[in-house]
């Protein structure tokens, strides 16, 4: 496996926003500057933005807050684990194949994802050190049939810690995506694993944009927003924190519990919106959901419920 460890290091040297020169870093590093110049590559290869001045060197356009586990641990004080993943291909697929050895609530976090993917299989942008790539795995005794309406849970819970954190007005949107502004901050993807009759192994998986530039157009192909410059070692341990509690809620009062608090958060209820359902289109106004987590669409004064894992919902405005 191909080591990270010298591009990593030139991170952390470059994390504090200052200019820092070639042959400063190559005496660093006690290599040529052309090595230096191989890292910088690798660096740029991993979405990170650099400046560079002739005579003054390197830096960072922006300073980079980089994953700390005593802080983190400090934030969070619980039993279960975080484990900070500086280059992964997915968080949630290094959860997936490491469910024998995990707990309810262990969580990983990594800087960059090589292979992110969203709903439905679609690629994730994961530039180093810029946004949110957060895992946590649960245990669902009660089987999978009992994860009915989890991703919708924690939409909620999530919105609810950065709201908290950053006093945005941040919104959720059915089934599995956080709105500021009426752009898309966020994604969620609760994948299952476990047989039928058996507990259900579920990791889920939450990617936040905090200070994301230019996106690739062929993977971010909508409107995004940025929650800001925050604290990643608080908002880390308040997502773990805020998601034990509510899991826990979860398991013992189903969706309904919530569907209130989505009521309340939802970023298109009363609004016209359309479905994409495969080429068809269906237009109406949301009002919300039912305890299954359908979406509830009013059309000509009548309330249909629509679910499924290839249902699209857009505003119609």
């Amino acid at each position: 496996m191909r080591s990270y460890q010298n591009p990593l290091k030139l991170i952390e040297i470059l994390a504090d926003g200052n200019f820092h020169s070639g042959e400063e870093l190559a005496s660093d590093f006690g290599i040529t500057r052309a090595g230096i110049n191989k890292y910088i590559k690798v660096l740029r290869e991993w979405g990170i933005e650099l400046s560079s001045i002739q005579g003054k060197g390197y830096s960072l356009k922006i300073p980079m807050d980089l994953f700390n586990k005593s802080k983190i641990d400090q934030y969070y004080q619980a039993d279960s684990r975080v484990e900070i993943l500086p280059i992964i291909d997915s968080t949630n697929q290094y959860m997936l194949d490491k469910i024998p050895e995990l707990k309810s609530g262990d969580c990983c976090i990594a800087e960059f994802q090589s292979k992110a993917r969203g709903r439905r299989g679609r690629q994730w942008f994961s530039p180093f050190g810029t946004n949110l790539y957060f895992s946590m795995y649960w245990r669902l005794e009660q089987g999978i049939a009992a994860a009915m309406g989890l991703s919708l849970v924690v939409g909620i819970v999530v919105t609810q810690a950065l709201r908290e954190l950053s006093g945005q007005d941040i919104k959720v949107k059915w089934p599995n995506d956080l709105y500021l502004n009426d752009q898309k901050l966020a994604g969620i993807l609760v994948e299952l694993a476990g047989k039928t009759g058996d507990c259900a192994h579920v990791v889920i998986g939450i990617g936040v944009n905090l200070n994301m530039t230019n996106p690739d157009p062929n993977i971010v192909n909508q409107k995004w927003a940025n929650l800001g410059n925050i604290n990643r070692n608080l908002l880390v341990a308040k997502i773990a924190k805020t998601l034990r509690e509510n899991l826990e809620k979860f398991e013992k009062n189903g969706l309904a519990f919530f569907i209130d608090d989505w009521n309340h958060l939802d970023n298109f209820i009363h609004r016209p919106v359309k479905l994409l359902i495969g080429d068809d289109v269906i237009r109406g106004v949301a009002k919300g959901i039912n305890d299954q987590g359908a979406l509830l669409l009013e059309q000509n004064g009548k309330i249909q419920a629509y679910i499924g894992g290839e249902i699209s919902l857009r505003s119609d405005e």
